[in-house]
């Protein structure tokens, strides 16, 4: 295989590790640390599939494979979603309806990953599904980041009241686990922001 596979993932070390994986197999690999440098990467050097983390910084996997599919250029691209976080059954039916060919929850079975990535790249994307339009887009993703805003705000009032109660030495574990959810509950709301932000866009001007 000559043309490289494209990962795309923020987290450094889960980062490395699907990136030596692969190279493990001899596969050719390039990486991404958000939708944004995938984008950019794409036209220099158009991978034979995108392995995507969905929850990022500056552009998350979802907006990437929307991207992705409704460009002539890169629509025959095979996607692969990897998520902690988006795997509710909705979350895994909105993903495949962007045109993924598969979903894989984290952390991910090494051997089922490397499988999967062979299937991919045997069977190809002959059943890709028409590229999603951008109305239906925002209207999707938005109901999703609603759903994951309201169960991260649940996550983090349980979290306070538990850190109230618990002893000085265990604080420390549980106050690091209350900052990532702060971190992952502003990245939430400003994904969702930005996707109202777009939906006034389009109605205000109907070439948006």
């Amino acid at each position: 295989m000559s043309d490289p596979i494209l990962v795309v993932e923020d987290v450094p070390n889960i980062l490395e590790l699907l990136d030596v994986t692969l190279r493990f197999k001899g596969y050719p690999v390039i990486t991404a640390r958000n939708g944004e440098e995938a984008l950019e990467i794409v036209p220099e050097q158009t991978p034979a599939l995108v392995i995507t983390d969905i929850m990022m910084p500056k552009m998350d996997g979802y907006t990437l494979a929307f991207n992705l599919r409704r460009n002539p250029q890169t629509s025959h691209i095979p996607i692969i979603f990897l998520s902690a976080t988006y795997v509710t059954p909705e979350d895994k039916d909105f993903a495949m309806s962007l045109g993924a060919v598969r979903f894989m929850e984290k952390p991910v079975d090494t051997e089922d990953f490397l499988l999967t990535v062979a299937e991919v790249l045997t069977n190809g994307s002959d059943a890709l599904s028409p590229p999603m339009d951008k109305q239906q887009f925002m209207d999707g993703y938005g109901r999703r980041l609603e759903v994951k805003l309201s169960h991260k705000n649940a996550q983090i009032v349980r979290n306070e009241r538990l850190l109230k109660t618990l002893p000085d030495s265990l604080k420390n574990s549980f106050e690091e686990m209350l900052e990532d959810n702060y971190a992952q509950r502003d990245q939430i709301q400003w994904e969702l922001d930005e996707i109202h932000q777009r939906l006034e866009n389009s109605l205000s001007d109907p070439a948006a």
